[in-house]
């Protein structure tokens, strides 16, 4: 079954605020066994929101609205469905009162503005909302089901929660939205998509979305399912893709690549210390991010200048005089000396050129070199990273803890 999601406000087509209630509306409808397949944001027009929802009603089961159901001049909502579905606005007097004991209570006057509140739509159930002054409302319409609800996150959320998904439920009659999630690492969205798009387009029954985010590229597979169905397909194909992947997922589950890497850390009882160049602390950001990594993480160290690498690192200067502060050998001598300098088990390095000048032919903007040294092994791997200076000092230090991943994974010595 289908449903559609209709948020309504004027501000929400600006820069400065953001429709979350769909993100929420969203998760929970796809609980609920329905799949949805618009979203629209309306401003406080009664002309478009009656549009908007003239079209919904011929393409969708279930439609929700959120936001408009205050009390001001242009909040639309509640009059422009009585409009489409041809319905008179009524004053509720129990609502009326209830607003009013409200403000009571609050010992405030309530502005005449508030019993707009109190209309309802003709043959509409009300949804009482115990958090604030704007009752929602759930009306059927030839078949379709429509809920009005407050656009305050928090009376949405409430609202929906008590009264809303309860009637939902019994509407998707257990049907319900199987997923498998893959975070990939070391891996551009492309190459993640060519290796994976045989498998999965084998699969019909599967909706599938391969998308680029900070620090991985995502593989969400879904299958929608009858009450007591399995996933049979959703299964197969999640087995061959991890298989084909093998250690380039990172994990199946939410946790980001520096959780991971914590974890790795934590289970084998190591400590890290960085050194860090073109990163300039970024790399030691994303580790501290994750509560806890003062288990593992004992520090860092920013030596910008070759000075910096020679006097707090070690760097010699012959390596920096031979092969430059941007080389294999400079990003595993950042590794050594991190190690050394802070007596980590592991000592991670970056070196790199992000630009936006700097930059050679031999040595080109977005060259970058990791190191890794744990006293046994030490290794390097280089990437020319695309995009511009905040772009390339970001993936650098993804590609570092990938980086790190696989040494810790991996017994012997990694080719860069």
């Amino acid at each position: 079954m289908k449903a559609e999601i209709i948020a309504v406000g004027s501000e929400l087509l600006t820069p400065h605020h953001t429709d979350t209630n769909s993100l929420f509306l969203t998760e929970r409808l796809n609980e609920a066994g329905f799949e949805v397949h618009l979203k629209t944001i309306v401003g406080d027009s009664e002309t478009d929101i009656a549009e908007v929802l003239g079209a919904a009603i011929d393409r969708s089961d279930v439609i929700m609205f959120s936001g408009g159901l205050g009390p001001t001049e242009d909040d639309l909502t509640r009059s422009a469905v009585a409009k489409v579905l041809g319905r008179k606005l009524l004053t509720d007097a129990g609502l009326l009162e209830m607003l009013r004991q409200r403000f009571i209570n609050r010992r405030i006057p309530m502005p005449s503005i508030n019993e707009r509140q109190a209309q309802v739509i003709e043959q509409a159930d009300v949804l009482q909302n115990p958090l604030g002054t704007a009752p929602g409302l759930w009306l059927h319409e030839r078949g379709r089901y429509i809920a009005l609800l407050p656009g305050p996150p928090p009376e949405l959320r409430a609202m929906f929660e008590s009264q809303v998904m309860p009637r939902l439920k019994q509407l998707g009659q257990g049907r319900l939205l199987a997923k498998r999630t893959f975070r990939v690492t070391g891996m551009t969205e492309s190459e993640v998509d060519s290796i994976v798009a045989p498998i999965y387009k084998s699969y019909p029954q599967l909706q599938t979305t391969i998308l680029a985010a900070s620090g991985y590229i995502g593989i969400n597979l879904h299958q929608w399912l009858s009450s007591g169905e399995e996933p049979s397909e959703l299964d197969a194909a999640a087995t061959r893709i991890q298989a084909t992947l093998g250690d380039a997922i990172f994990t199946t589950s939410e946790q980001s690549l520096e959780e991971v890497v914590g974890r790795l850390l934590r289970d084998s009882g190591r400590t890290l210390a960085v050194a860090e160049s073109c990163t300039a602390g970024l790399l030691a950001m994303r580790i501290t991010r994750v509560p806890g990594s003062s288990d593992y993480f004992l520090g860092g160290v920013l030596c910008y200048s070759n000075e910096a690498k020679v006097d707090l690192c070690g760097v010699p200067n012959e390596i920096l005089q031979k092969h430059g502060a941007v080389s294999a050998e400079t990003a595993e001598a950042l590794a050594r000396g991190a190690r050394a300098a802070l007596h980590s088990s592991i000592g991670l390095g970056i070196t790199g050129i992000a630009g936006p000048g700097g930059g050679s032919a031999e040595k080109p903007v977005g060259l970058v070199y990791i190191g890794v040294s744990d006293g046994d092994r030490v290794i390097h791997v280089r990437r020319i990273i695309p995009g511009n200076r905040d772009a390339i000092r970001e993936r650098a230090a993804v590609f570092a803890l990938s980086l790190l991943r696989r040494f810790l994974l991996q017994p012997h010595t990694l080719a860069g």
